[in-house]
């Protein structure tokens, strides 16, 4: 659209405002070196994540990950790559990922929010991060397993892999 006039699609809010004011009423500590990315450090059930917002203003996107705190060896990177795959085909929303010369794999989701406001992507934003955090919990064993266990193979990662009922 090359006419601005009436576009409802102008003024699009940073969506990282409203994941600002989510942390600051919650009195979380985050980092925000710049207007267009935001982190923070949480720990879950099972282990530690680091979140990262990107905001893409010229698409009017928001790019979101949930960082493990796992490191995989690299010898394992094969191995973890199927992993992710056989996960991957499971998710609904978003999808794991294990990038090059990264050593932590995460949980990642791009989200438009073209014509939305300062307040109406708050909800969406805690929505994303509520189910970043569950599916990362869900699968925390099997990356830990694959960043730390001493033997493992492909029968005890489709074991890992296996949906259980309930906790122990």
């Amino acid at each position: 659209m090359s006419d601005t006039a009436g576009n409802p699609f102008e003024d699009v809010s940073n969506p990282l405002d409203s994941v600002e004011d989510i942390f600051s009423g919650q009195d979380w500590h985050f980092d925000r070196p710049h207007a267009d990315e935001l982190s923070i450090h949480i720990s879950g059930k099972q282990g530690h994540y680091r979140l990262v917002f990107l905001w893409h203003e010229e698409h009017s996107a928001m790019q979101f990950f949930c960082e493990y705190d796992l490191e995989v060896p690299q010898e394992r990177r094969e191995a973890t790559g199927r992993t992710i795959l056989s996960i991957n085909e499971k998710l609904w929303l978003g999808h794991f990922d294990l990038p090059e010369g990264m050593p932590s794999p995460c949980f990642r989701h791009t989200s438009l929010f073209r014509g939305w406001t300062h307040t109406s992507g708050a909800e969406h934003v805690e929505d994303l991060v509520e189910i970043a955090l569950a599916v990362c919990e869900t699968y925390h064993s099997v990356f830990n397993m694959l960043s730390s266990s001493l033997y493992l193979d492909d029968k005890l990662l489709k074991l890992a892999l296996t949906d259980s009922a309930g906790e122990a």
